[in-house]
């Protein structure tokens, strides 16, 4: 017996077989028609009408496009790469190509073609290789939809198995198919969804990735390459395995003039001529490959899929277009900010994370890392988000709020001196005992304390407050969050009256910081952070879930804080950024022309310097720390914190025209205070002082003028006073000499901007052994304040 005989033999054997099943299937096709009346009524139901869902979609889903606010891409989440596309957007040449070498009786059946399938077996046998398809484009577009759209294993598997009830079901399909849909439709729907190759799904995907061009444009040579890819993507691949390419894509063409549809000329030119290809990029897929603001994309990825709830099969999946709230302009001057003051990769990371005031959309999120990638400088942390370390003094605020809540007016006036011991909290065992850095006047009011950043003040402040819950409840209520697992949740910092968290020395969340700012920036409205503004399904429509929006734009809570607080303590933080502020923090925030808020902030050992800083249109948070070690960053959040945010923002507010913040409001400013009148005489102070409500004292002062002439008063008329602070009502004492008041000590100047820096720290002191404190605010990592 010869070599060829065992391989004759198979091929026979193989031939016996599929006409069997071809008749098989034939049979089974025509079945309900030659039976009974009853089988016929039977059977015609699931022929015609039991369409699975999958197959009456009028095209496959593509990839899902996720824009910036702008419209440009950012990038694009898919499992397969597709963009699926209209009849009129394919080329006349591609849809002959395909119908001739796959199925060329494809305009004359109805969806199942025996004769053509018997026909392709002969041809096949005699060539020793697939040169025609065996299945209609129907049935094979029944399969794949089938397979693709599988929810499970088993589920695949019984759409790709070779059984006779695989064919017969999904010969029932194409002709129920063909029954609903027109020839064009059904071959546009096959070349959307086939697979090329290369990870190129779909036409426009595959044209796009062997010639950079789209599916209405491929030429005749370009559309027999691809029409032969379907049958054997491997093994034809262009790129990997031209010579294959070259023999596949003559044989389309040797079918393509058989069938009449090319000339002898056309066929012998191209036949002769090698496979070109034009490979082209794949579309940007997840954040890894985002065009900008990878960490913006993450974020917006656990958005969509923790917050909306929307799953990962969904999202890649969809072919949906995601409307972000990112600004390009905003995250590229972000990008370069933080890279003008850290290297990319340096040891310290560098976080900059802007908010809209009044819509909670998140603007730009930059770090001076590289995001998801395996090289040194890059990142899968999300710094923006996650808490990592404290944000230093940036917390007196909600101190703050709280008092001028309470009726503390913006002059509610302290005497500390260079440390204050709590009457209230706790450290241990022992009163909870704070310093400030350098020298401080021993008085102060409310503005200048917070825009100075004076840790006895504020401390000092709470205890007048008598618990910290309403600091807390005040964080919570402007947009922060206590539920990380490296957090101290609020009811465990309230149930232990952690006195140290006006210092902000747990973990924050610089997006928590930007959002609780941007509620004031908003006039107390507070808006959820988002950042989406919509999403569009594969139709172009709201995408909705149970017949309701998936993104609704109901994020806000206006009157979060009361308004009067709010525009009352933006006027007060403009100390600390804008000139004419004597011992402020945050100057080098300033960007002329604009009103401009903020404060900064700065933890033990300067291992955490912060700055958030905002505007009525803009608000962003900066923080700069050292992620694995509690190693000082060199200076404080005037430094490098307010020098990120002035470089990232002035590209943005330059050319703008100002946008003033509202006005303080007069009650929540002045509080329970009355303003000091004028006055002649001892007696005529006396009781212009008890008609405004305030006590009085009478104090003699060594003065060259003659005993019993009034001096005047302190607080000085026109300043304001609390009914229970006694003011002085000053008379000489004719002495003939005049004392020199003691240093009222407005602070050591520094050689960097002459002010006292926000954060600097005195070693041995704070609230915990071995702590320090610094005028950021802080007691150690990890709380204390309170037991």
């Amino acid at each position: 017996m010869s070599a060829a005989a065992p391989a004759r033999a198979r091929v026979l054997a193989k031939l016996a077989a599929t006409i069997i099943l071809a008749g098989a299937l034939l049979a089974g096709m025509l079945l309900p028609f030659v039976g009974g009346g009853g089988v016929v009524a039977r059977n015609s139901a699931s022929l015609l009408d039991a369409l699975p869902v999958e197959l009456t979609d009028a095209a496959p889903a593509g990839n899902t496009r996720v824009l910036a606010a702008d419209g440009s891409l950012i990038t694009t989440f898919y499992t397969h790469n597709r963009t699926p596309v209209e009849p009129d957007q394919i080329a006349d040449v591609m849809k002959r190509a395909l119908v001739d070498i796959e199925d060329s009786r494809f305009y004359q059946h109805n969806g199942l073609d025996v004769q053509g399938t018997l026909r392709a077996l002969v041809t096949n046998v005699a060539a020793g290789s697939v040169r025609e398809g065996g299945s209609t484009l129907t049935q094979q577009l029944v399969k794949q939809t089938l397979a693709e759209t599988a929810a499970t294993p088993e589920e695949r598997q019984a759409a790709t198995e070779e059984s006779l009830g695989r064919k017969l079901k999904e010969a029932r399909l194409a002709l129920a198919l063909e029954e609903q849909y027109s020839k064009d439709e059904i071959l546009t729907r096959y070349l959307n969804i086939a697979y090329f190759g290369q990870g190129a799904y779909g036409i426009q995907a595959a044209a796009q990735k062997y010639f950079s061009v789209d599916a209405a444009d491929l030429t005749l040579p370009q559309a027999a390459m691809l029409a032969g890819l379907v049958q054997s993507p491997a093994n034809d691949d262009p790129i990997a395995n031209p010579e294959n390419a070259q023999v596949r894509r003559n044989q389309v063409l040797q079918r393509m003039f058989d069938l009449e549809h090319i000339s002898q000329q056309e066929l012998d030119e191209i036949s002769a001529s090698p496979v070109v290809v034009q490979e082209g990029v794949a579309p940007p897929n997840g954040c890894v490959n985002a065009a900008l603001g990878g960490f913006f994309c993450d974020y917006l990825y656990g958005y969509l899929t923790e917050t909306l709830d929307l799953s990962d099969t969904e999202i890649r999946n969809g072919g949906w277009t995601v409307q972000t709230t990112l600004r390009p302009d905003m995250q590229a001057a972000g990008d370069q900010a933080v890279l003008n003051t850290l290297a990319m990769g340096d040891e310290l990371v560098g976080t900059y994370t802007a908010v809209e005031p009044g819509t909670g959309h998140v603007l730009a999120m930059s770090v001076n890392r590289r995001y998801g990638c395996d090289e040194a400088d890059c990142e899968s942390v999300n710094f923006n988000v996650v808490p990592s370390k404290g944000a230093g003094s940036t917390f007196k605020v909600f101190t703050a709020a709280a008092a001028l809540e309470e009726g503390y007016s913006k002059h509610y006036t302290i005497t500390t001196g260079d440390r204050y011991t709590s009457r209230v909290y706790k450290d241990g065992r022992r009163p909870y005992s704070v310093p400030n850095a350098g020298r401080y006047p021993a008085t102060l009011d409310m503005t200048r304390a917070l825009y100075m950043s004076s840790n006895t003040y504020f401390l000092a402040l709470e205890d007048r407050l008598g618990s910290v819950e309403g600091p807390v409840r005040m964080a919570e209520r402007m947009g922060m969050h206590f539920d990380a697992p490296n957090q101290f949740p609020a009811e465990t910092i309230i149930a232990e009256n952690r006195g140290s968290f006006t210092f902000g020395a747990d973990a924050v969340s610089p997006l928590d910081l930007a959002s609780a700012y941007s509620t004031l920036a908003a006039s107390g409205t507070r808006c959820d952070p988002t950042p989406v503004t919509a999403i569009l399904d594969r139709h172009g429509e709201p995408l909705t879930r149970d017949g309701e929006p998936v993104v609704e734009d109901d994020n806000c809570t206006p009157e979060a804080v009361p308004a009067g607080v709010a525009n009352t303590l933006n006027q007060m933080l403009r100390g600390d950024v804008e000139p004419g502020h004597p011992g402020q923090t945050a100057e080098r925030a300033y960007i002329p022309g604009h009103q401009i808020a903020g404060k900064t902030g700065t933890i033990n050992n300067n291992a955490s310097v912060t700055f958030v800083g905002y505007t009525p249109e803009f608000t962003a948070s900066v923080m700069v720390f050292n992620s694995v070690a509690d190693r000082s960053v060199g200076g404080f959040g005037g430094g490098k914190g307010a020098t990120i945010w002035h470089d990232a923002m002035a590209p943005v507010l330059s050319g703008r025209p100002m946008v003033e913040f509202p006005a303080e409001d007069a009650v929540v400013a002045n509080g329970d205070t009355r303003e000091v009148p004028s006055c002649s005489s001892e007696d005529d102070c006396r009781s212009a002082l008890e008609a405004a409500g305030l006590e009085s004292t009478t104090v003699a002062v060594d003065s060259d003028q003659p005993a019993g002439t009034l001096l005047g008063t302190d607080p000085v008329a026109g300043s304001r006073a609390t009914p229970e602070q006694v003011v002085a009502i000053q008379v000489s004492n004719g002495s003939g000499s005049v004392a020199s008041a003691p240093d009222a000590g407005t602070g050591q100047v520094p050689p960097d901007g002459g002010t006292v820096p926000d954060g600097a720290t005195t070693p041995g002191a704070g609230n915990g052994p071995g702590g320090t404190l610094s005028r950021g605010g802080i007691g150690p990592v990890g709380g204390g304040g309170g037991n």
